[in-house]
């Protein structure tokens, strides 16, 4: 049996006239509408349908993204959503940000110095002087620096009289007792 599955399998058939790429589609239907302003994305789509018969079903999927990919990469340009070939004369577009200083070329045969060191400074020391002694430590009141530690607490909870202890909160107002009013 899988010598029989294996001898049916046979390559699909290839279409009689294979499009070329997309790339190349789409800069022929540019050059063929030939119009000043450029062409939008709908004109270059009819254009490639009338001129190429079967097209996939993904055609308008794939002629955006073909767009996109070509402007991004400068083979084309959109102008006031237009797309068109670059004008081979125009300067190249700079790039976002501020550019860069130009460079001053240097004299052959001169030295350039490490960059300066980041941060402060040291301060200017008297070569003759002699190397300082480090101090020695002198606490000024005896006791250490910053807020003291918390002492754990040793006396035990308040007990009431009743013999429970306290709870949590403001305790309830006490009622006084209803003396008897006699006649």
């Amino acid at each position: 049996m899988a010598t029989e599955n294996s001898n049916n399998l046979q390559p699909p058939p290839l279409s009689p006239s294979p499009l070329p790429q997309y790339s190349d589609m789409i800069m022929a239907a540019i050059e063929a509408l030939n119009e000043a302003n450029g062409s939008n994305k709908s004109a270059i789509s009819k254009q490639i349908e009338s001129t190429y018969g079967n097209l996939p079903a993904a055609h308008t999927t794939l002629i955006a993204h073909h767009l996109n990919r070509m402007r991004q990469s400068g083979e084309l340009v959109l102008v006031k959503n237009n797309y068109m070939k670059p004008d081979p004369n125009a300067p190249p577009k700079r790039g976002r940000g501020r550019p860069p200083k130009p460079k001053t070329p240097l004299p052959p045969g001169s030295v350039v110095s490490p960059p300066r060191p980041r941060g402060r400074p040291p301060k200017p020391r008297d070569p003759f002087a002699p190397p300082p002694t480090p101090k020695p430590k002198t606490p000024s009141s005896g006791r250490p620096r910053g807020r003291p530690p918390k002492k754990a607490k040793t006396t035990p909870l308040p007990v009431a009289s009743g013999g429970e202890s306290r709870g949590r909160g403001r305790p309830p107002k006490v009622k006084p007792a209803v003396a008897a009013v006699g006649c």
